[in-house]
C-alpha cells in the first residue's frame, strides 16, 4: 500500500515501478517554486528533488525518508509537490509557570518540531533565565543559563529551526515585582482586584526607567541566540491606569499610554534591524492603534478557545460566560475568534500572525478537540487575511500539571495544518503519534492521548480555557466551576480512565521518551480519577447544603 507522508502533501500521485533503496538523489534548485517548496520524484530512473531553498530541500529529503520506510517503495513511484501555507510556523513553550525543561526534554521537543515542519521555537520567559543581576528572582526556579540557550540555538539551527528570544516586558511581571527592590516599578505596588480576588502586582508602570529595565532583560537572552527576531510579550497589563499611570490614562487614554510604552520597548530592536513580535490583545479594545504599528513590528493575535466551545458557553449566556465577563473578558470579541482582529489588521495593511493554543494548560489531560477546533479557526482566518505566521502556544497557566506528551498531539496537528490546511484538516492524530512520534507498535499510546483529551467534554460542563478536571483539583475562587457533572457523566469518565490505564499497561512506545510518557500518563490518569472522586464528593456536599450556596464555598483552599 502506498505511503502517505506526514504532513500530508498538497499533491501526491503514484505510478507502478519504484526507485532502488540506494538510488542516488539528484537535487536541483528551482527558483520558480514557492518559498520552502519542493517537488520530489521517485521511480525506476532514480530520485529527483527540485527545491526552492534550504528548507525545501530539507523537507523533500525528510519526505523521501518516510517513503523509503514503506515496504512498497521499490515497487511504487511517487511524485510529490508541496509548499507551506504559512512561511513562519512557530511553537511557543511556557517555561515560566513552574516547569523549566531539561536539555533532554528540549532535545525531544526539537525532534518533534522538526518532524512537524515548524520553523521557529520560542521559550516564553518571565523569571526563569539566569539574569546576571537578578539572582534573587530566579534562584529557586531552576533557570536556563546562557550556556543552555547557546546549546539549544545550535540544536535548533541544525534542523532548520530558528530559536527566538521571548521575554515578557509589561504585564506578567509579578515574579520580579514581588521582591522589595523591584516593588517601586509596579503600576500598583499594593496589587489589584480582579474577579473579586486580590492579585499581586503584575504590571510595570510605563516609565522610561522601566522600559530600560525590561529592555535589558530581553537583551541578556537575545544576545545568546542568532535570530534577528524576538518577542517582547507586552500582553495583559491588567492594572494599567489603575495606579501610578491613572492620571496619564485619564488625560491621554488607555490605548495611547499602552502603545506609547510598547513603542519604547520595540524601538531599540527595530532600529537594530530586528523583527519584533508582541501580543495584540489590547488591540481588541483599541482598534485605532492598528495603523500605528511601526515597520518591523508584528502583532500576534491570540485566541485559545475554538468556535464550538465559545458557542456553547457564550451563546447560551451561561454562568461560565458571566464569570468571564466579571473578569473583564470581551465576549463579543471572543465570539469572533480570530476574525475580527485579523480582518482589521489585514485591512490596515499590518502584517500579523495568528496564535492558537495547544489546550494543554488548566486541563491536566488536555482538550484535544478544542485545540483542533482552535487551530483550524486560526489557519482558516490566517489564510483568508494573509497572516504571515502561525504560532502555536503551550502555556502553563496555574502550573504545568499536564505531562509534556499531552501537547504532542496538538503540536503535530498544528504543524500539519499550518503547512497545508486543506490536506491535513482531517489528520488522524493518534496514528501520527504512534507511527512517527511515540513509535508504539501496539498503536495504543496515541489513542490514549486523544481519548484522555476528550474527557473534559464527556463531563458535560462546558468551560472556557480549562477542564472540570483541573478546576476540581486546582480551584480558583475567581473562576468557580459553574456546575457539577451528572453522576452518569462521572461514571462514563471513570470507565474511560480505567480503559486508558489498561491500554497504557499494554502499550509499548519505543520513542526516546517512551517509558517516561507511559509513567507520566499513568500518573495523570490517577490524578484524574482522584478528581472524579472529588467531584462526586462535592456533589454529595451540595446535596446536603442550603439552597443557593456561595459557589466559592465549595472551592476554597489554601495556596
Amino acid at each position: 500500500m502506498p505511503v502517505t507522508p506526514f504532513p500530508t502533501p498538497r499533491s501526491l500521485t503514484t505510478t507502478p515501478g519504484g526507485a532502488a533503496l540506494d538510488a542516488p538523489v539528484h537535487a536541483n534548485p528551482d527558483p520558480d517554486l514557492p518559498p520552502q517548496g519542493y517537488r520530489l520524484r521517485t521511480g525506476p530512473e532514480g530520485v529527483t528533488v527540485d527545491h526552492r531553498d534550504a528548507h525545501g530541500l530539507r523537507y523533500a529529503l525528510a519526505t523521501l525518508d518516510q517513503l523509503r520506510a514503506g515496504h512498497d517503495y521499490t515497487a511504487t513511484g511517487y511524485t510529490i509537490t508541496d509548499h507551506p501555507d504559512f512561511p513562519v510556523r512557530g511553537f511557543l513553550l511556557d517555561i515560566s509557570r513552574d516547569r523549566v525543561p531539561t536539555r533532554r526534554t528540549l532535545a525531544r521537543w526539537i525532534e518533534i518540531l522538526a518532524l512537524a515542519r515548524f520553523t521557529q521555537l520560542e521559550l516564553y520567559g518571565e523569571h526563569t533565565y539566569a539574569f546576571r543581576d537578578h539572582q534573587d528572582v530566579w534562584q529557586d526556579a531552576s533557570p536556563l543559563t546562557a550556556d543552555d540557550l547557546r546549546w539549544l540555538d545550535a540544536r535548533c539551527a541544525a534542523v532548520g529551526i530558528e530559536l527566538v528570544a521571548n521575554q515578557n516586558t509589561f504585564g506578567h511581571m509579578e515574579r520580579f515585582l514581588r521582591h522589595p527592590r523591584h516593588a517601586q516599578r509596579a503600576e500598583n505596588p499594593e496589587g489589584f482586584e480582579r474577579g473579586g480576588v486580590h492579585r499581586p502586582p503584575s504590571t510595570l508602570e510605563p516609565t522610561d526607567d522601566n522600559a530600560a529595565f525590561a529592555t535589558a532583560l530581553v537583551e541578556e537572552a537575545a544576545r545568546e541566540v542568532r535570530s534577528r527576531r524576538l518577542n517582547i510579550g507586552a500582553d495583559e497589563p491588567f492594572e494599567l491606569g489603575r495606579g501610578a499611570s491613572a492620571e496619564r490614562v485619564a488625560q491621554q487614554g488607555l490605548g495611547e499610554v499602552y502603545f506609547s510604552f510598547v513603542t519604547r520597548l520595540m524601538a531599540p530592536w527595530l532600529e537594530a534591524g530586528y523583527t519584533v513580535e508582541f501580543w495584540a490583545d489590547v488591540f481588541a479594545g483599541h482598534p485605532e492603534l492598528m495603523d500605528r504599528v511601526p515597520p518591523g513590528a508584528v502583532p500576534v493575535v491570540w485566541q485559545y478557545d475554538g468556535p464550538r466551545a465559545l458557542s456553547e458557553v457564550i451563546d447560551g449566556d451561561t454562568p461560565e460566560a458571566r464569570t468571564w465577563q466579571r473578569l473583564g473578558a470581551d465576549l463579543d470579541n471572543l465570539r469572533e475568534g480570530f476574525r475580527s482582529r485579523g480582518k482589521l489588521l489585514s485591512e490596515a495593511g499590518v502584517p500579523f500572525w495568528v496564535a492558537p493554543g495547544a489546550s494543554n494548560w488548566n486541563s491536566l489531560l488536555g482538550r484535544i478537540d478544542n485545540a483542533v477546533d482552535n487551530m483550524l479557526d486560526a489557519a482558516e482566518t490566517g489564510r483568508e487575511n494573509a497572516a504571515q505566521g502561525f504560532l502555536l502556544t503551550s502555556w502553563g497557566d496555574h502550573g504545568h500539571w499536564d505531562a509534556p506528551s499531552v501537547a504532542y498531539g496538538p503540536v503535530v496537528f498544528g504543524g500539519a495544518v499550518s503547512w497545508s490546511l486543506e490536506t491535513n484538516r482531517d489528520l488522524d492524530i493518534a496514528a501520527v503519534l504512534d507511527d512517527h512520534v511515540l513509535l508504539d507498535e501496539a498503536r495504543l499510546t496515541g489513542g490514549v492521548l486523544t481519548r484522555l483529551g476528550r474527557v473534559h467534554r464527556d463531563l458535560g460542563v462546558p468551560l472556557l480555557n480549562g477542564s472540570p478536571i483541573a478546576r476540581a483539583l486546582f480551584p480558583d475562587p475567581a473562576v468557580p466551576l459553574p456546575a457539577l457533572p451528572a453522576p452518569e457523566a462521572l461514571d462514563r469518565v471513570a470507565a474511560t480512565l480505567a480503559a486508558c490505564r489498561a491500554d497504557l499497561t499494554a502499550a509499548d512506545p519505543a520513542g526516546a521518551d517512551g517509558d517516561v510518557v507511559r509513567r507520566e500518563l499513568h500518573h495523570a490518569v490517577a490524578l484524574a480519577e482522584f478528581a472524579v472522586d472529588v467531584l462526586r464528593a462535592r456533589a454529595a456536599v451540595r446535596t446536603d447544603a442550603p439552597a443557593d450556596p456561595d459557589p466559592c464555598l465549595l472551592y476554597k483552599y489554601e495556596a
